[in-house]
């Protein structure tokens, strides 16, 4: 028996061995300062992506499959400090992929946010006039969830995720379809978030367009909330490369609730990309007095810097 046992140890040791497995260590540090009318001017953390620092690691079990694991900290660059009571504020979870796609189980972007920021101008950021949407205002990053995205099938591909109520008193369930061929992206979600009795329906169309001498951008979201007026949004805007290192972007976002005044938002920026890792940007945002009633920024400009590592 303890022959038997030693046999098996030996075995799952060589096993272990000989499975290719690597860990990584990688984050962005992000900042802008930016001057809002009204306002001191602030150094905003996250001006384009959220800064962050993670871990992320997979292993090779053979046959295509693979386990994975990410663990991913949000943390504000102009202050050091994380979110409180989290350790990884932004993702944290174990999986499995292969031929089949990939099962995602603990806190990770819902599908609907895979597909909301796709086409936003000004690079989605905090300079983008899509700071004014509804449709943004949806849980992204839920805990206790379940993901699922499939492979890719000639551009082709979809993702559903849900979660489990499991004391946080918010259910989060999505899926999004999209295509991805050569000029063109197209994406489809679309979010259900529950609490108790109440809900909230998110609906997102997003699609691109490269031209090679610009990429044309628009979206379209509706919000359908439990007792509310129904909030049509929807952007238009364009990437243009003036250099190789150098891309000006512009767009317009409009909101408006049912029975309700449009409250709409300009932006145009320029990022200039320093190295692979490091980009500078810039610009500016102006939202109208309807936008600006219902927490808009009135106007905005504002230079960072994006480093990742």
């Amino acid at each position: 028996m303890k022959k038997s046992l030693i046999a098996l140890a030996v075995l799952a040791a060589s096993g272990a061995a000989m499975a290719q497995s690597s860990v990584t260590l990688y984050g962005i540090a992000d900042v802008v300062i930016h001057k809002d009318k009204g306002a001191s001017a602030a150094l905003t953390s996250g001006g384009v992506s959220g800064s962050r620092l993670g871990f992320k690691g997979t292993e090779d079990l053979g046959g295509g499959l693979k386990a994975n694991f990410l663990l991913e900290q949000g943390f504000s660059i102009d202050s050091g400090a994380t979110a409180a009571g989290q350790a990884f504020s932004r993702q944290s979870y174990v999986g499995l992929s292969g031929g089949f796609g990939e099962v995602k189980l603990g806190k990770m972007w819902t599908a609907y946010d895979d597909i909301a920021g796709a086409t936003n101008p000004v690079f989605d950021s905090v300079l983008a006039p899509t700071g004014i949407w509804a449709s943004s205002g949806y849980a992204a990053n839920p805990a206790n969830g379940l993901y699922y995205a499939t492979p890719d099938f000639g551009g082709i591909s979809g993702a559903v995720s849900t979660t489990l109520k499991e004391g946080t008193g918010i259910q989060s369930t999505a899926f999004h379809a999209k295509y991805e061929g050569g000029p063109v992206f197209a994406g489809f979600a679309y979010q259900i978030d529950k609490v108790g009795a109440a809900e909230t329906k998110f609906t997102r169309v997003n699609g691109s367009y490269d031209l090679g001498m610009a990429k044309l951008l628009a979206g379209y979201g509706l919000v359908k909330a439990t007792g509310a007026a129904d909030v049509t949004d929807f952007t238009i805007g364009a990437d243009v490369p003036l250099a190789a290192n150098i891309v000006l972007s512009a767009g317009y976002a409009s909101s408006k609730a049912d029975g309700g005044a449009r409250a709409n938002s300009y932006g145009l920026g320029v990022a200039y990309v320093l190295s692979k890792r490091t980009t500078v940007y810039g610009g500016l945002r102006n939202d109208n007095a309807v936008a600006t009633a219902a927490g808009g920024v009135d106007s905005r400009y504002g230079v960072g810097v994006k480093h990742t590592f």
